[in-house]
């Protein structure tokens, strides 16, 4: 092993230890509330806002993670793991507090503002430790992490709801928190780069404008089919004058939110749209496939938690083997390029296939789905930072969580969109209907009368079905990015 291995691996365990945890809690918090999402619905209610949970945490990392990144430039990471953590817990607690779906969603907003910065100061962290054709070595220790946190978390999420009641999948949070406190305390103290710090506070508005407009649209889209277009209307043109004024602003703001010179790079920005494609598609099926269970087969939480596994730890196996093999070889957008291709097609095939199969056969199917998907973000990383150069490490990196993060944001939320504007277009009862089903379980069905069963299932096959070609349709659109990206070498 040469000197300068030894230096890396010497530098890279130094600081893993302390990292793992923080970033076990930020890929964590989506699959284990995933499988809490039904009866989450049927204690609170409001079941065409249910995507509300997984969309206000993402909208909040989103604006976060840039802040945590430049923060982190200036000042040092360390002291920062410390304040994301403490948001992060408390917010914990009052989700599990939460008396409706608005008030969860408000403290989801909250959490977001903790778990935004978990995983972006843990990435920057590794980026100025390790040098970036090493970091593709030990990208197997990072995926260990996430496949952990992606495998436990269904299963956990499950068992908890099904056990001790939604509430304990954000009360888990809290020993898990202090544990991840007590070892970032061995990171090393590291000065910032002693640069003005200037908080953008017109940026941050008009992306919260931006993006809250953008997904109260989506989620108001249903109101659509009656005829009621004067609200979508309105919210969409807010949405777009947001985004212009956004882009404006960002252009002379002296510490913007969005580093514009470094999103003009051909390789950054082509990652960063990658990176939100991957997490459209990720992120909508973990949230989307607990409903499909439970709906389509009447599961109870503690076996979707389990049918959700090779989703989730596929993901992970996926990334494994691709940063063993980017390491060794140098190469690197091959693997998205063809990965994002096989999974736009095996989404296709699913999304008209899933209604025949059985509810083990589905959960395999989207395993093999999420192997090929996980072939994606260890090389966006690798790219972007080598792109980024050292002196904007921590900027690049939180590019890229906040690109994945608001792609899962608007990916969701079209989705949602989607599934229950084809319920409403099927027929007014299907949705009721599908409220009341996923509320009251499977014996709910009895309570239905005959026209209410016929327009579930006349509507619910169609509805996933038009739900599933939206994720593939995200991964299409990432094959094509992942393609065209100008560095395929590291």
């Amino acid at each position: 092993m040469s000197a300068g291995n030894t230096e890396a691996r010497r530098g890279f365990f130094a600081i893993f230890p302390s990292i793992m945890l923080p970033m076990f809690l930020a890929v964590i918090d989506q699959t284990i509330v995933a499988t809490a999402l039904p009866a989450i619905a049927g204690s609170l209610g409001g079941v065409d806002r249910l995507s509300w949970v997984v969309v206000a945490y993402l909208v909040s990392t989103t604006i976060a993670a840039p802040i945590y990144g430049r923060l982190g430039d200036a000042f040092g990471r360390r002291r920062l793991i410390f304040v994301a953590l403490g948001l992060y817990m408390g917010a914990s607690v009052l989700c599990a507090a939460a008396q409706s779906i608005d008030m969860l969603t408000a403290a989801r907003v909250l959490q977001g503002l903790g778990g935004g910065g978990l995983m972006t100061l843990s990435q920057a962290m590794i980026g100025e430790t390790v040098a970036p054709r090493e970091r593709a070595r030990y990208q197997g220790y990072l995926s260990a992490v996430a496949v952990t946190a992606s495998a436990f978390g269904p299963v956990a999420g499950g068992f908890l709801t099904e056990h001790l009641g939604w509430r304990s999948v954000f009360l888990v949070n809290l020993p898990l928190g202090v544990l991840a406190a007590i070892l970032a305390l061995r990171l090393p103290r590291r000065a910032g780069n002693g640069e003005a710090f200037r908080f953008d506070f017109q940026g941050v508005i008009l992306f919260a404008t931006f993006i809250t407009t953008t997904l109260v649209m989506l989620q108001r889209m249903q109101e659509a089919v009656t005829g009621q277009w004067v609200l979508p209307a309105v919210l969409g043109a807010s949405a777009v004058a947001a985004l212009l004024l956004l882009i404006r602003r960002e252009g002379r703001a002296p510490s913007p939110l969005l580093p514009l010179p470094l999103l003009r790079d051909p390789a950054i920005w082509r990652c960063d749209a990658l990176a939100m494609c991957h997490g459209a598609t990720l992120v909508s099926l973990i949230t989307f496939l607990p409903l499909f269970f439970r709906m389509a087969h009447g599961l109870s939480a503690a076996e979707i938690g389990f049918l959700l596994l090779p989703l989730t730890a596929g993901i992970g196996a996926g990334s494994i083997v691709t940063g063993r093999i980017v390491s060794r070889t140098g190469r690197s957008a091959i693997f998205p390029s063809w990965g994002l291709t096989v999974a736009a097609v095996l989404l296709a095939a699913l999304a008209f296939a899933s209604p025949m199969l059985s509810p083990g056969a589905v959960s395999l199917s989207f395993g093999a789905v999420s192997i090929f998907m996980g072939t994606v973000m260890g090389v966006v990383q690798l790219t972007v930072q080598l792109a980024a150069g050292a002196h904007q490490l921590g900027a690049g990196a939180a590019t890229v969580q906040f690109s994945r993060s608001l792609g899962a944001a608007l990916g969701t939320a079209l989705v949602g969109m989607t599934l229950f504007l084809t319920l409403a277009l099927a027929s007014p009862m299907a949705g009721e209907a599908f409220a009341l089903i996923l509320q009251g379980g499977p014996d709910a069905v009895a309570s239905l009368t005959e026209a209410q069963r016929a327009a579930v299932e006349s509507g619910l096959d169609r509805a996933f079905r038009n739900a599933f070609l939206c994720t593939a349709a995200f991964s299409a659109i990432g094959a094509v990015l992942a393609w065209s990206l100008p560095v395929r070498r590291i």
